[in-house]
């Protein structure tokens, strides 16, 4: 009975010992567990260097107070083309039926996946609406068959570069809609090149394509990107022919602002009976741009020509000074 006190004690001696011993290790001043969750964090240093930011854009300011004139259109745009300041918006989210202007999308992937001089033939005439009037067997250029595209809004140039698409026509039309993802267009969706919204036989098709005017001014700054689609959108008639040059397409642009409003670089009409007149337009004026739409409108140009002469007529561009001191930077 003695012998068992003796070795409980023992254990107790040597808990004690190992506790102590233990704390003095914990709270001893060195790089233990303690000091590291303990200590406090200092703050960066701070070095001013001379980066230069790049220039502001002069900012929009409407200096009349005049409001911008009344509209039939159910959905309108007007977007500063350097500082993309939003002059105009109404119902600019709401999504509607975009009729050809969905062939912005169509001539853009044709030109980020087709040489320009690569050839194709013309396997079958489709007979949908506004055309170029190809014919079964032409060997055309994609050149030729986007200013057919965008200039007389061709149908059947639409569906012929999508046909040639690796995949077909199926997967043409899914490029377009992961393209418009990649341009944050959120609200837009592509269901065919052409944008119609009706078969031949005029019923209307389950799958339509359907945007936005904000999504529609953001695709018109990614085409007016590309120097050769700027080019086309702002042409007001020529003539493409096929490889030999004996079938000859005469086109004549649908955009009648072209041919009489000062400053209009194009962008793309559209029109059906459910989509109603359309227009993304792009304007120009002592260097200085808008990029217009209207969407669901009774008068597509006489609109945009009034929402184009309300911008320049009521607005001037302001220059906006940064402070001038050298930009701080933080270094961890």
């Amino acid at each position: 009975m003695a012998k068992k006190v003796i070795d409980l004690r023992s254990i107790e001696i040597k808990r004690g010992f190992l506790f102590f011993l233990g704390l003095f290790f914990f709270l001893f001043p060195s790089q233990n567990w303690y000091s590291i969750v303990q200590a406090n964090e200092q703050p960066s240093p701070i070095q001013e260097t001379d980066l230069e930011l790049p220039p502001v854009a002069d900012y929009p300011v409407n200096f009349t107070g005049i409001q911008a004139p009344w509209l039939t259109a159910r959905s309108v745009i007007v977007i500063d083309r350097d500082s993309a300041v939003v002059l105009l918006a109404k119902n600019e989210q709401t999504q509607l039926l975009p009729a050809s202007t969905v062939k912005l999308m169509t001539a853009l992937i044709a030109q980020e996946n087709y040489p320009l001089d690569e050839v194709l033939r013309v396997e079958e005439v489709s007979q949908l609406g506004q055309d170029m009037k190809l014919f079964e067997g032409e060997m055309i250029t994609v050149e030729s068959l986007l200013y057919g595209v965008l200039v007389a809004s061709a149908n059947d140039a639409a569906l012929l570069l999508a046909q040639h698409y690796p995949g077909g026509n199926k997967a043409f039309v899914k490029k377009m809609n992961e393209r418009a993802q990649e341009l944050s267009l959120k609200k837009t969706y592509f269901a065919d090149p052409t944008g119609l919204d009706v078969d031949q036989e005029n019923n209307l098709l389950l799958d339509s394509s359907y945007s936005t005017a904000l999504d529609l001014a953001r695709l018109a700054v990614e085409v007016l990107k590309r120097e050769p689609l700027k080019e086309m959108v702002a042409t007001k008639e020529v003539v493409v022919t096929d490889t030999s040059g004996k079938i000859k397409h005469p086109l004549y642009n649908i955009n009648q602002l072209l041919f009489w409003l000062p400053g209009m670089k194009g962008v793309k009409t559209g029109w059906t009976e459910e989509a109603g007149e359309c227009l993304v337009g792009y304007v120009e004026r002592e260097d200085r741009g808008i990029i217009t739409v209207v969407l669901g409108s009774e008068d597509r140009f006489g609109e945009t020509a009034k929402l184009v002469d309300w911008t320049f007529t009521n607005h001037r561009w302001e220059k906006i000074t940064p402070p001038n001191q050298p930009l701080s930077l933080t270094h961890n």
